[in-house]
């Protein structure tokens, strides 16, 4: 623990006046892995400056005890450098200040929410821009380096006392006869010796203050050392779990929690990404898709990839022969993501009752819808306003079935042999449950089944030596319809993630029926980036 030594100066006019760094840029991470980084603030104090207010001055981030004001806020080389008046006359303020005098507290901690933030290589975040809500003295400081630095103390003024005592029987002398003076000087005396007893005490009791100050670093000093005490860090991540709940079951109440949140663009909160890591491990029991194909994620409105269109054309040559020209033709793939959106209503009773997993409930939800959409559009969608489907990409080939209104043992050998050699290494076949209970039963001249289950819990059963998936999205096995496909979805097949899970809390639709809406967004597009990587079963008519 840092800690910072005062200055203190006598004037009753500056008594609670106090100043210091609420927060400092770059240097080391605070107790939740965080860095701020220089201009952080600007935005934030220029609507506080803008709207004629400051950020609130509190005691211990408690939004019920406001205990003065602050008066100045610049951002400098060091950090956020702020001045402030303490509220004297409030019981919580005379404390923040007696213990500031005595340099019993002294930290400083910010309340804010995230705007804008990088996440650190090593964890944690670099945050760019912060909406900054509050300030306040606090025991221990996030960061160790945000400190009062200067606060400025009135205790009694006895050599003003004992001033205006002397100026009064100077003028007693002037103006009382001689008899009375000796009586005047003889109360003036006493009086004066009262006001020493005070001096006395109140230099007893300074002393004293200055004990606890000396007592209470030597304690700081102690838990300091390695192995008195073992303090386990707050993992970041369960910090941004906690502070979700907490917004889910409070909203915008939640107060200081929701600094551990990042806003997103269109209002509310993005999910923390172990909440967005449990909905994607949902969203692999509707969208199996999402599990074999490359997943990536994106920053802009669309991702770009060249793609080579045409092959190069070497050709032997003597020794002294002429070259051929080669020209390789060269495209472009363009993935665009779209909008999915839903939204679940929660009962307030559920929300009150602090045992509840609503964590979880909302994971299960949301993966539920998402995962059941993306699925359908992974398949078969039409890339308008969705991710383009598999199916619907004209440029894979299709093997025929060979039998009108049925699929057989042949048909899936063929298939499989039409896929070169480089994809079949990696394929898998993908189809749907009716589907699957058809080929289970399919054999070959031999009187094997093509279909062999798994011989460990875990793997997937296989065909010919590959495994097998179930899309629950893919046709029945009709005339005319493409019931089986197979082939890399990894090399294949692209999904890219512009938005992975956006939460925004709406206490205020269903208020009527005693429940709060949550509206939850992604963004994912999908898209075919390598046909021949595919082949499909037709079913002959």
């Amino acid at each position: 623990m840092g800690r910072a030594d005062f200055e203190v100066k006598f004037s009753t006019s500056e008594a609670g006046l106090l100043s210091g760094y609420a927060s400092v840029f770059g240097g080391e991470p605070d107790s939740y892995g965080d860095i701020i980084a220089r201009g952080a603030f600007t935005a934030s104090l220029r609507q506080h400056k803008a709207a004629g207010g400051a950020p609130l001055l509190l005691w211990q981030h408690d939004p019920s005890e406001p205990i003065g004001a602050w008066t100045e806020l610049q951002e400098d080389q060091t950090g956020l450098f702020v001045s402030g008046r303490l509220v004297l006359d409030t019981r919580r303020g005379s404390e923040a200040y007696a213990l500031l005098k005595a340099g019993a507290l002294n930290g400083l901690s910010i309340g804010y929410r995230a705007k804008s933030h990088e996440r650190r290589p090593g964890g944690g975040r670099l945050l760019k821009e912060i909406d900054l809500i509050e300030i306040s003295l606090v025991s221990i400081p996030a960061a160790s380096a945000a400190r009062v630095t200067s606060v400025k103390a009135a205790p009694a003024a006895i050599p003003a006392m004992k001033a205006a005592f002397k100026r009064t029987s100077i003028m007693a002398d002037q103006q009382n006869p001689a008899p009375e003076a000796e009586q005047d000087e003889d109360r003036i005396g006493a009086v004066e010796e009262t006001v020493a007893g005070i001096d006395a005490r109140l230099t007893a009791l300074e002393g004293n203050m200055g004990d606890i100050a000396k007592s209470a670093a030597r304690i700081e000093q102690k838990l300091a050392r390695p192995g008195v005490i073992a303090q386990k860090a707050e993992d970041p991540g369960a910090t941004e779990i906690k502070a979700f709940g907490a917004y889910a079951r409070h909203g915008d109440a939640a107060g200081v929690e929701l600094k551990n949140l990042t806003l997103a663009g269109t209002g509310g909160y993005l999910a923390p990404p172990d909440f967005v890591k449990e909905v994607v491990k949902n969203l692999v029991e509707f969208s199996p898709v999402r599990q074999h194909a490359r997943v990536i994620s994106i920053g802009a409105a669309e991702a770009r990839m060249p793609k080579r269109t045409g092959t190069l054309t070497a050709a032997w040559v003597s020794e002294t022969g002429d070259q051929t020209s080669t020209e390789p033709a060269y495209g472009e793939i363009a993935l665009t993501p779209h909008e999915a959106a839903c939204f679940v209503d929660v009962s307030n009773a559920l929300l009150e009752d602090n045992q509840y997993n609503l964590q979880g409930e909302l994971a299960a939800d949301f993966a539920e819808e998402f995962g059941r959409l993306e699925g359908l559009a992974f398949v078969s969608g039409s890339g308008v306003g969705q991710p383009a489907g598999i199916l619907a990409d004209a440029d894979i080939e299709a093997v025929e079935s060979g039998v009108a209104n049925a699929i057989t043992a042949d048909s899936l050998i063929d298939l499989f042999h039409d896929l070169p050699g480089f994809y079949a290494a990696n394929a898998v076949w993908g189809m749907n449950r009716s589907t699957i209970g058809v080929v289970r039963k399919l054999k070959n001249t031999g009187g094997d089944y093509l279909w062999r289950d798994t011989l460990s819990d875990g793997n997937p059963p296989t065909i010919l030596g590959r495994p097998v998936i179930e899309l629950p999205d893919m046709p029945d096995i009709a005339a005319d319809a493409t019931p089986i496909l197979f082939g890399d979805l990894k090399q294949g097949y692209r999904i890219v993630d512009r938005l992975a899970l956006s939460v925004m809390r709406d206490p205020y639709s269903v208020a009527t029926k005693g429940q709060t809406r949550f509206h939850a967004r992604r963004r994912v597009g999908g898209a075919v980036i390598k046909p021949e990587a595919f082949r499909l079963l037709k079913v002959a008519v």
